[in-house]
């Protein structure tokens, strides 16, 4: 068993804009949803910032 991915099943809830937006993208970059988002997840920060007031 590969052992590359541990999978966990993610459901979201987009608007139709949303989906259209990424469909579009999908389309024009030849690249499957999944991986489009997948890119996005990996590149948000984790670092915790504090806000002053």
């Amino acid at each position: 068993m590969n052992k590359k991915w541990a999978v966990k099943r993610l459901t979201i809830n987009l608007t139709s804009g949303e989906v259209e937006k990424l469909e579009k993208y999908c389309s024009t970059s030849g690249r499957p949803a999944t991986d489009v988002i997948r890119e996005l997840i990996r590149s948000l920060s984790t670092e915790v910032t504090q806000k002053v007031d």
